[in-house]
Formats: C-alpha cells, structure tokens, sequence
C-alpha cells in the first residue's frame, strides 16, 4: 500500500520498534506543539494564537515542559496576557460571588461535588490545556490511522503483529477505540491478535526486569545483561506509558 501524508507517522512509529507506537507519536506530537507554542516560528507573538493560548492556559505538566523548553521571552509574553485574561476573570468571579450557608451532610460527605462557584472556576481553569486540546484532537485522528491501516495495509498489519505491543496506557485506548470503530467480526479478529501480543510482551518485559534483578546478584556478575540493561525505563513505559529516561525537550536555538 502507498503511503499517504497521514500514515507517514504512525508507520514511522510502527518501524521504530518501540515498547509502544503510540508513546512514539505523542512524544512527537507533543515536541511539535511545544515548537509551535514557543519555537523560532514565534508563534506566540501572533495575536491570534496567543489568543487561543490565553483563553485555554496550559495544565501543570505542560507548564513545566514550557519552563524546560527554555524561551524565556516567549514564556513571558504568553503568561503575560494570560494573566491579564485570567485576572478579568477573576474579578467578575469575585464580583458576583456570595457565600452559601453549608448543610451538615455537605461537610460530612467527603467527595469532591458541590463547591463555591469560586472552586469550580478554578477547576475549570485548571481542566483546561491548549496544548493538552491540541493533543487530543490529534491523538483521535492516529487512533482512526490505525484502524484504517488495520484494516488496508497488510504490511502494516503484520508488523504490528510481530512487534512489541502497547503500553497499557494506550493498549486500554485503543480497546476502547476498537469497540466504537469495528464491527464485531472485525473486533474478533483484532481482539484475537491483540490479546495475545499484549500478554506475551508484558511477560517479555517481566522477564528482563526479573534479570536486572539477578544481574545485582554477585553469582551472576559475568552473566550476559541479555535484554535487561534498560529495563527498568521500558518497564515503566510498559505500565503507564511515555519515557522516563528522556530529558527535557529544549528549544533547537
């Protein structure tokens, strides 16, 4: 099957031999929009996408990502008028808020429903991420990639068959995925090979950690490292997904 503009990724990501094709794609998703955001492009000094920047913020994690990418004028300039935005918000917030009176069964009832309208505007705020968004709307377009490619691609399909599988993470998304975009042959059909893939390479990956294990053992010094030398890193990936080896991601200058 040729390639097409929009399969590029994914079977880019197939042939990287990866714990999980999809941890590859975010982490190259995820680089692209941080160029975006902050690169020498100088996105953020269009007022139009400093616009969009300002209304949704960024979470916690993606801050973070902003501080370590390393452009300092461009942090500030968008923090700049997001603070500006977020400050008009919240006086209008302050403006028009009074405190209810709270019944005995609210404070006894240790769960996070009900609030002051003030703490679920901060919730809002803080559920909300350009970055995040961006991410979202493409990760969706992949997850139909994939199918399309399962489904076509039969050189697509046996690598995938024959490669290592899926973190957790994204082997759960792609699951739920496969249930709203196959038919029931064709999730039986999926199911049948998938099952079976995750099962083996997460007993692949327990072996390797279990070997590091050994390795510390003085009787197995000299022993071959066999697989196991980066085990801990792909380990965790294999559970929850991305790459906690990596650094941070900075800006190319």
């Amino acid at each position: 099957m040729n390639e097409q503009l929009y399969t590029i990724p994914l079977n880019d990501a197939v042939n990287a031999d990866d714990e999980c094709p999809f941890c590859f794609i975010e982490r190259s998703v995820e680089q692209d929009l941080l160029d975006f955001v902050l690169g020498s492009g100088s996105s953020y000094m269009e007022a139009d996408v400093r616009e969009m920047t300002d209304k949704a913020g960024f979470c916690r994690r993606h801050f973070q990502k902003m501080f370590d990418y390393g452009n300092t004028l461009g942090n500030a300039w968008i923090l700049k008028t997001h603070y500006k935005k977020i400050i008009g918000e919240m006086k209008k917030e302050f403006a028009h808020f009074r405190p209810g009176k709270t019944s005995f069964k609210s404070k006894m009832r240790k769960t996070s429903e009900g609030g002051s309208t003030i703490g679920m505007w901060v919730r809002e705020k803080e559920g909300s991420c350009y970055i995040c968004s961006h991410f979202a709307d493409t990760y969706a377009r992949y997850l139909d990639t994939f199918f399309y490619l399962w489904d076509q691609d039969d050189e697509f399909r046996r690598k995938v068959k024959e490669g290592k599988g899926f973190c957790l993470h994204h082997f759960g998304d792609l699951c739920d995925a496969a249930d709203s975009r196959l038919s029931l042959r064709e999730k039986e059909d999926f199911f049948e090979t998938m099952l079976p893939l995750m099962e083996r390479n997460m007993e692949r990956l327990a072996e390797d950690v279990a070997w590091m294990v050994e390795k510390f053992d003085y009787r197995n010094k000299d022993a071959d490292w066999k697989n196991s030398r980066d085990a801990i890193q792909r380990g965790m990936q294999k559970l929850k997904g991305g790459y906690p080896a990596d650094g941070p991601y900075k800006m190319n200058k």
